[in-house]
This record gives C-alpha cells, sequence and structure tokens, in this order.
C-alpha cells in the first residue's frame, strides 16, 4: 500500500494537513533535540518513510551526527535517498530497509530514536515499542509522533468530519490508491491508543518520565521518554 503512494507521498503530507506537518517534525526537534557533545551517538528514525524527520534532525544537529533512517517499505526509501543527496546530507544520513520489529541493530546503540507516523502501522505495536527501547542507549530517548484525537467539542466534531469523509477523497484522487491507503490512514487513527493509554504502552518497554506534547489542538502529539 505505502509502495503505490511512495510518488505522491510528500505532496499529500502537506497538502493534507496544509504544511502543518513540516511544523510537527521541526517542534518534535525542539522537544526531543540531539545532544551535540563530541562522543554523542547517532539517532535512528524508524518508519522513516521519505525521510523528513531524519532530514529535520540533521539540521537541528548541523550537520554533525550520523543518522539512520529505517523502513520497510522500500519505495518510499527512494525519494528519501534522492532527497538526502539533493540537501548534500548523504554523508551524514544513511537509509536501510528494515522491519521495525526485528531492528538490525545492537542494544544502545543510539542516543535518540524516534519515529514519526508511522508507529501505527507497524502490526505488532508492542513489539515495535520494545525493539524502539532496546537499541536506545541507557538514558536515551524515545520519541513518537502520531496523529492523535483532538477532544474540544467543536473542532475534534470538524476534524472528524475532516478526516473521514474529506481527506479520504482528496488522498484517493491525487494518489490513485488502489489499495485506498487513504481510508486506511483515518481508520488507523482513530483506531490507535493515544495519550495516556500510550504513554502507559511506553512504560511498559522501560520507559520512564514519559511526557507528551499535543500539537495543533491535539491532531498531533509528541510522546517523549527515556530508557531507564
Amino acid at each position: 500500500m505505502f509502495g503505490n503512494i511512495a510518488r505522491h507521498y510528500d505532496l499529500l503530507n502537506h497538502l493534507l494537513s496544509l504544511n502543518i506537518d513540516r511544523y510537527w517534525r521541526w517542534r518534535t526537534t525542539r522537544l526531543a533535540p540531539p545532544r551535540l557533545e563530541a562522543d554523542a551517538a547517532p539517532i535512528l528514525d524508524v518508519c522513516t518513510g521519505t525521510g523528513d524527520l531524519a532530514l529535520a534532525y540533521d539540521k537541528a544537529a548541523n550537520g554533525s551526527l550520523p543518522i539512520v533512517g529505517a523502513d520497510f517499505c522500500l519505495p518510499m526509501l527512494l525519494p528519501a535517498r534522492d532527497k538526502t543527496q539533493r540537501r548534500q546530507a548523504a554523508e551524514r544520513i544513511r537509509y536501510v530497509e528494515a522491519d521495525a520489529q526485528r531492528l538490525p541493530f545492537s542494544d544502545g546503540t543510539f542516543q535518540l530514536t524516534t519515529v514519526a507516523f508511522g508507529l501505527r502501522n507497524v502490526t505488532d505495536t508492542d513489539r515495535g515499542l520494545s525493539e524502539m527501547a532496546r537499541v536506545t542507549q541507557t538514558g536515551g530517548r524515545v520519541a513518537i509522533l502520531e496523529f492523535s484525537k483532538p477532544r474540544h467539542w467543536l473542532f475534534g466534531r470538524l476534524y472528524r468530519f475532516y478526516f473521514r469523509w474529506i481527506l479520504p477523497c482528496i488522498g484517493q484522487v491525487v494518489s490513485r490508491s488502489r489499495d485506498n491507503a487513504y481510508n486506511y490512514l483515518p481508520a488507523s487513527v482513530l483506531e490507535f491508543p493515544d495519550g495516556e493509554a500510550l504513554a502507559e504502552k511506553m512504560r511498559g518497554h522501560g520507559l520512564t518520565d514519559i511526557q507528551w506534547h499535543p500539537l495543533t489542538f491535539g491532531i498531533a502529539t509528541l510522546y517523549v521518554g527515556i530508557k531507564c
């Protein structure tokens, strides 16, 4: 499904979010900033897709850290590689075709492990969280940027109407997805745990001091936990 929409993925992300997705990623790099010490470990972005969060962290680190982007879907990684080359960041960012449930990295490799709008697509959420925590250093952080459900009575209703009816129509027209990918998107978001429910899952995998930051009236939320 994601392979079939890879060509239109960036365009639709920016169009359907009114370009606010760029702000969400920028905000993530501020709320979970990279450590820039001389001996600082690299950063891992899981379910990296077309590499936008990996590139945002490269900019936040002023190109001073190695970054790895991992994704199960090779057609999504090809635009990521091309964007990275255009931005002259190929020496710092490398991409790996890898399953988030079986990450090919040793324990405690990364100072920061991130995922943006991808955790809900991992078949086994708990296994994905377990792997993210495993490859993170003790004292390092796991940051999860994910869609959530706005609670405000009026805005929440308007958002759900847009998300269920308008977004899928626009997405289908532009992407011409054979798999109705943009019907899957709202369904997956509305079923996925958010707020305290997701924070509790993170605690169950050895992450502590969980903080979550609602963004843009709660359309998206950033969760940050520390590996103990």
